[in-house]
């Protein structure tokens, strides 16, 4: 690092700190203005703030290590979660948009009625706002330990790297309690264009540095298995028929993309929308606006931000062979020390300080959100002014940053929880599509959906039952569906009149609703549902088609990479069509 690195540093620090400040007056006044940025923002700023939050610290190590491990088609253990990104797009963004409810949560007692739904919303406020987010806060910090320690192990040590990581959080926290969502989008956006330079200026070296010798050299020197796109579908995998490829037996196969993409709840994936992202669909101008920043960050999540990534990753195959399975994501901090030189390596320093901070300061106002307004607010001091919860809001959200240090210096890995998480939430994610669509989904229904999956789990996992993860899914989904099924017949439906002041506010139509909407006959209900399945599959084969048609024109296969490109480009022009047919009476 030289004096040049350093100056860039400072000033990606001074820049995210004026950022704060200057949007600190539009956080004030309500709750609205600091969690939701006064439901003014614009598709694209939801957009990449989405992208931004998604791309966090740990992101390029972890898709280095999958590249290293399993080659390019180890990223289908992620990629398949597009086809429940895109079926937000089409059939939640706008209802997120509509409800106009500050939380995700705060949905539970605007769909659900007495005593289960206010139980269940002040569980999560607590569940999400504090113990998923501070642990999740604390999974990044451990990332960024590592890269503080690869880049700097003459200084950083597993012993003093939490300070350092603690002053990013300080700051972080800083500017996200003076400013709000409007502070942490607009930084966002400054932080993902930062990060995405960054990230693609050190492909760019790697790849024609002298030991790769360009895209033609470095797949002569890859395995055969490294450059394939597609998993290797078998019937027993083992490692020494398949080589390095990502194996998937049938059954495995069908888990990822039959099962795991709509029943699994999942962070930044929830089915239906959720988290964050729903936050940010809430947050924008109206419901156009909702569905084009999620329509947008889910082309950006999937087709331009990983190709950088792999690039390293594939490098990093061929410079540091030495490199143990566990440890391939090191490959890109490596990278960056061997390659870059002075003023770039304080850019790729920054871009990953870029990437950190800004997953940081949207949990932060994220999960804040969660215990203001969804515990606080609802059970604690329920007729306070909004000033008053604006000034709590910042003081907690410096109260989460001090939580998730604390949870950090607890934790020495961060293995399995990836599966540990999706197969706590199997079945669930069904709950919570339904629950838009269905008028007997109820919140005991929910209740029984959600603690479920941690019964069948600890059965599978304590009784030392021979199935491993995915393959979990296919005992713990159907076990958790007829659970919350039968509750939702056995149990009382929710209260009539609040199903009607639900209906009548998000009105989503369907054959669910047709008890209700045959009550209501003077509001126009949603119509149209075919062609947004049909917009949904065109939306999958959309983002798959640029995915794969980017990659094969970046490792020289021009032909068949444009007919990718002219595939999805022909799927985006049934997209419009199906609106321009449908109609933006309800998208407003």
């Amino acid at each position: 690092m030289h004096l040049i690195d350093w100056v860039i540093i400072l000033l990606y620090f001074i820049i995210s700190l004026a950022i704060g400040i200057y949007y600190s007056k539009r956080a004030s006044g309500s709750m609205e203005n600091f969690f939701l940025s006064g439901r003014k923002l614009g598709w694209l700023l939801a957009g990449i703030s989405m992208v931004a939050t998604t791309f966090a610290a740990d992101t390029p190590l972890a898709v280095t290590e999958l590249v290293g491990q399993n080659g390019i088609a180890g990223n289908w253990l992620w990629w398949n979660m597009l086809i429940g990104g895109m079926l937000t797009v089409f059939f939640f963004s706008r209802l997120w948009r509509r409800a106009e409810i500050l939380t995700d949560v705060e949905f539970i007692e605007f769909r659900y009625s007495g005593k289960p739904a206010a139980a269940l919303r002040g569980f999560k406020g607590i569940y999400m706002g504090v113990f998923m987010n501070t642990i999740i806060m604390g999974w990044v910090n451990l990332a960024m330990i590592k890269i503080l320690i690869g880049m700097f192990p003459e200084y950083v040590n597993s012993s003093n790297a939490i300070y350092y990581v603690g002053g990013c959080m300080l700051l972080t926290a800083f500017y996200s309690a003076l400013s709000g969502l409007w502070g942490v989008a607009v930084t966002d956006a400054f932080q993902f264009i930062l990060a995405m330079v960054g990230c693609i200026i050190l492909a760019i070296i790697v790849v024609n540095a002298p030991q790769i010798g360009g895209i033609s050299g470095l797949q002569e020197k890859l395995p055969d298995w490294a450059m394939r796109f597609t998993p290797e579908i078998t019937a027993d995998t083992t490692p020494e028929s398949v080589g390095g490829i990502l194996a998937l037996t049938i059954s495995s196969f069908l888990a990822f993309i039959g099962i795991q993409w709509w029943a699994s709840w999942y962070p930044g994936a929830e089915p239906g929308g959720g988290g964050y992202i729903a936050q940010r669909m809430m947050s924008a101008k109206d419901e156009k606006n909702s569905l084009y920043a999620t329509l947008f960050f889910q082309i950006a999540h999937y087709c331009i931000r990983p190709w950088p990534w792999i690039i390293v990753g594939l490098c990093a195959l061929v410079l540091y062979p030495d490199l143990t399975h566990a440890d391939k994501g090191l490959g890109f901090v490596k990278a960056m020390n061997d390659f870059l030189p002075p003023g770039l390596k304080g850019l790729l320093l920054a871009a990953f300080l870029a990437a950190y901070m800004s997953t940081i300061a949207t949990h932060l106002n994220w999960g804040t959100s969660y215990f203001i307004n969804d515990f606080y607010k609802r059970f604690v001091a329920k007729e306070k002014s909004q000033k008053h919860y604006v000034t709590v809001s910042r003081l907690m959200t410096v109260v989460f940053m001090f939580l998730s240090v604390i949870v950090t210096t607890q934790m020495t890995t961060i293995s399995g929880v990836w599966s540990f998480v999706i197969e706590c939430g199997a079945g669930l994610g069904l709950v919570l599509i339904l629950r838009w669509f269905w008028w007997r989904v109820n919140a005991i229904s929910e209740i029984v959906a959600t603690i479920t999956p941690f019964v069948v789990y600890g059965v599978l996992y304590f009784g030392n039952f021979d199935v491993k993860f995915p393959n979990t899914l296919f005992i713990i989904v159907p076990i958790t569906t007829i659970a919350w099924l039968i509750t939702a017949f056995i149990t009382k439906p929710t209260e009539e009149s609040k199903l009607i002041s639900f209906y009548t506010r998000v009105h989503p139509g369907g054959i669910g609703w047709k008890r209700i909407s045959d009550k209501l006959t003077h509001i126009k209900s949603d119509s149209g549902y075919y062609l947004l399945f049909i917009n949904w599959i065109a939306g999958v084969v959309l983002v798959y088609s640029f995915l794969f048609g980017f990659g094969k024109i970046i490792f020289g296969q021009l032909f068949i990479g444009v007919i990718f490109l002219l595939v999805g480009l022909a799927a985006a022009l049934l997209i419009k069509r199906n609106f321009d047919k449908v109609g933006w009476e309800t998208i407003k």
